[in-house]
């Protein structure tokens, strides 16, 4: 057995002293209502289409929405807005950037001078970047907020459940043999920590033929239906291929991108607050 650090959020003994409850309080003056973090097992499905598409469509129902870019090590979320502002800081807490319809957003690239610059940190630094982003950060009568967690199930997925109060997860996924696998990891870690899951969005499900409107299976026949059964996973969606979806995010547009494929997992969501 190691020598104790004292730091029970990286430990994995069943020390009698363990602390059970990390959960950080946001700055004085922040509110936040509910929080969903948009998880997955692996990399490259999608999860910041997912983040922002439902921040886009919580905020088109009259709500106020924010994004926590979690990902610190490859941050998207301000590409998909358009926004290459940087976040101001003052002594006492950072400002949020509002986007055009005024969700609001924190990444690092908000933060870094230039948003090429490479964050080559261990994992400790960046689980506790994560953290300020949460307690550091003065986010303003937020109703639904929504954390874009990196890939896998490692330091910043468990800091973010540990630290931060997590509502629900939505779990993002694609059409692909390891499907089962990767949806179980993100699963048994939700249900480790106690929360519930939401839904699960399976990405690149099909794409469309513009001319003859057929579908067309990609990446391989959707497994959405089965594998939310499997889970005990209630709701569930899928998402197409789409070129113009995805030539409006490169370009910045994502608040213009129509919001009915995301409806019923924006659905799932609010009622959170019912």
């Amino acid at each position: 057995m190691s020598e104790c650090t004292h730091d029970c959020s990286s430990c994995g003994s069943n020390c009698p002293s363990r602390q059970t409850d990390f959960k950080k309080e946001l700055h004085e003056g922040a509110s936040v209502k509910k929080v969903i973090a948009v998880v997955s097992g692996k990399g490259g499905v999608g999860k910041s289409l997912v983040t922002s598409l439902l921040a886009c469509e919580m905020q088109r129902r009259g709500y106020h929405a924010a994004v926590l870019d979690a990902d610190i090590t490859g941050p998207s979320i301000p590409t998909a807005f358009g926004i290459e502002q940087h976040a101001y800081a003052t002594d006492e807490y950072l400002l949020p950037v509002s986007t055009q319809s005024g969700i609001q957003l924190m990444s690092m690239n908000l933060i870094l001078e230039q948003e090429t610059a490479p964050v080559v940190w261990r994992g400790p630094v960046i689980a506790g970047a994560v953290t300020q982003f949460w307690t550091d950060v003065m986010w303003q009568d937020v109703d639904f907020m929504f954390v874009d967690m990196p890939p896998g199930t490692g330091d910043v997925p468990l800091t973010v459940f540990q630290s931060l109060p997590v509502d629900g997860v939505i779990i993002v996924t694609s059409p692909q043999d390891l499907v089962s696998m990767i949806v179980a990891k993100a699963v048994n870690m939700a249900a480790m920590m106690n929360i519930p899951v939401l839904a699960l969005v399976e990405n690149m499900s099909y794409f469309k033929c513009p001319d003859c409107g057929k579908e067309h299976a990609i990446f391989g026949e959707s497994r959405v239906e089965e594998t939310a059964r499997s889970f005990g996973i209630a709701h569930f969606a899928r998402l197409p291929i789409n070129p113009a979806v995805a030539a409006k995010v490169d370009a910045g547009e994502i608040e213009a991108v129509d919001g009915a494929m995301i409806a019923p997992v924006a659905q799932i969501v609010e009622e959170l607050l019912k």
